[in-house]
């Protein structure tokens, strides 16, 4: 069968429930990120999807698309992202934000992929700013920070200037499309090793299917309470991808030491108050956040460590989470996470003058 290429062939068939080929997909978000969609074909494209429901090919093609349309950042792909999607409407503090910069304090180059809040009031680049990075820095600019400090933030908005054709057509559909998870899969350093945090538990299989159809290692969690993060208030759901391989868990936090915390305790505030915390957690404070961070830092290190060594796998997870907590919690008490995220500070504002 033909692949179908223009947008009165691609709605025809998602109307009538036929799934799109990856190269299908490809073809219809490389018109969106170009801008040649306009927000009709758009609006309907996305709401049509939704009531079909996307397909693991279908994403692999829209993540194919963005990422061949992004702004290259000019690094290794040997590095770790720790994000999530966002949605689960809770109001955090700025969790993998923290976790990025003890990981990058434990020895793993970092690039943090995110953006400003989309359903909260503090986006990790709101916090980054009100703690002093400059985040205007250009895309080689962006991967020079990384060779200094060991991590850097690629900035959603700025590596991925296509999305600004979709944010009016979003905006006014008013309801979560496809959009709302792509993001981290389209990190512009198309890192390796991956820690994912996701909300919306349906949305499991397509990340998953994604990082295991290109070849990537990742850890994709979901917390019971609905945090899109590793949490510590009860039980979360892991999914464990490497080596085309996916194997599910269930991480307890008592059953890593670590006591049960209360939702109320993560709560956060604005970007200003939010700096605050990270400044409070990575100076050595106690406490629920302290825990969650380690957390959640533990499974990006898991998961660097897995890929660089795929048999890490036949490992029983609590083993490998517990001498990850371990490590964190050492850079932290060493002083080591302040450090490097003072470092990490200095070096945008260096780069930027």
């Amino acid at each position: 069968m033909a692949e179908l290429t223009s947008w009165p062939d691609i709605l025809t068939s998602i109307l009538e429930g036929r799934d799109l080929s990856v190269a299908e997909a490809t073809w219809a978000m490389r018109q969106v990120m170009a801008g040649a969609a306009t927000p009709s074909q758009l609006g309907a494209f996305l709401v049509a999807l939704r009531r079909k429901g996307e397909t693991v090919d279908e994403v692999v093609g829209f993540r194919d698309a963005i990422l061949e349309a992004a702004l290259p950042l000019p690094v290794s792909a040997d590095v770790l992202d720790i994000v999530g999607t966002g949605g689960d409407r809770v109001g955090t503090v700025n969790i993998s934000t923290m976790a990025a910069v003890v990981a990058a304090a434990s020895g793993v180059p970092v690039v943090k992929h995110g953006n400003k809040a989309a359903s909260s009031s503090s986006g990790s680049s709101d916090v980054l700013a009100a703690l002093g990075l400059d985040l205007t820095l250009a895309p080689e600019k962006v991967a020079q920070v990384l060779e200094r400090t060991g991590i850097t933030f690629a900035f959603a908005s700025a590596f991925h200037p296509g999305f600004r054709h979709a944010g009016a057509t979003r905006a006014e559909l008013g309801i979560p499309t496809v959009f709302n998870f792509l993001g981290p899969l389209c990190n512009p350093a198309r890192a390796e090793a991956n820690a994912v945090g996701v909300a919306q538990l349906d949305r499991v299989p397509l990340i998953t299917g994604v990082f295991r159809t290109r070849g990537a290692t990742a850890l994709v969690f979901r917390g019971d309470d609905g945090l899109d993060e590793m949490t510590t208030t009860g039980h979360t759901r892991v999914w464990e991808v490497s080596l085309g391989d996916i194997h599910e868990h269930d991480i307890y936090p008592p059953d890593l030491g670590l006591p049960l915390a209360q939702l109320d305790d993560l709560i956060g505030g604005d970007p200003a108050h939010n700096a605050e915390v990270v400044r409070r957690t990575l100076a050595g404070e106690q406490g629920a956040v302290r825990d969650v961070v380690l957390l959640n830092t533990a499974a990006g290190l898991v998961s660097y460590r897995l890929f660089r060594d795929p048999t890490q796998v036949q490992r029983p997870i609590l083993e490998r989470l517990t001498e990850a907590l371990r490590d964190g919690a050492e850079v932290i008490d060493s002083g080591a996470a302040s450090a490097k995220l003072d470092a990490w500070i200095s070096a945008t504002r260096e780069l930027a003058a």
